[in-house]
């Protein structure tokens, strides 16, 4: 089972992902801030990570390149959302080291298409 780690301040956005990504048949890891992500991130055989960009404590960028400069997480394609999705936003989070952006509110059809393009291997982690 693959397994997915879910990086949201905002319990009720997790549960949805929890609800959509566990009928897709993929296993749920969930932090409710980055540096339990980044921990799950590093102990867990974690697939694929889904990253909200403004969290507390550590924001979803820091966290991002944090899990792209080391070793143990580098190969994990980062998903990062937001809900506050400003212009030069998309270019700023890849640059960073993500591999993906989506903007809240989550369409599931768009998200379920983005897990599985990185899990099924359709599409690669950002070198």
């Amino acid at each position: 089972m693959k397994k997915i780690l879910v990086i949201d301040d905002d319990a009720k956005a997790r549960k949805l992902y929890r609800v959509i990504l566990e009928q897709a048949g993929y296993v749920i890891w969930e932090a409710p801030g980055a540096p339990e992500g980044i921990r799950l991130a590093e102990t867990e055989k974690i697939n694929l990570i889904i990253l909200d960009i403004h969290l507390p404590e550590m924001d979803g960028i820091s966290a991002v390149r944090i899990l792209k400069a080391y070793g143990p997480t580098k190969h994990i394609p980062v998903v990062v959302v937001t809900a506050l999705a400003m212009p030069g936003d998309r270019e700023m989070v890849l640059a960073a080291g993500a591999d993906a952006y989506l903007a809240k509110p989550i369409k599931r059809n768009e998200l379920l298409q983005v897990v599985r393009d990185f899990l099924e291997g359709e599409r690669k982690v950002a070198e």
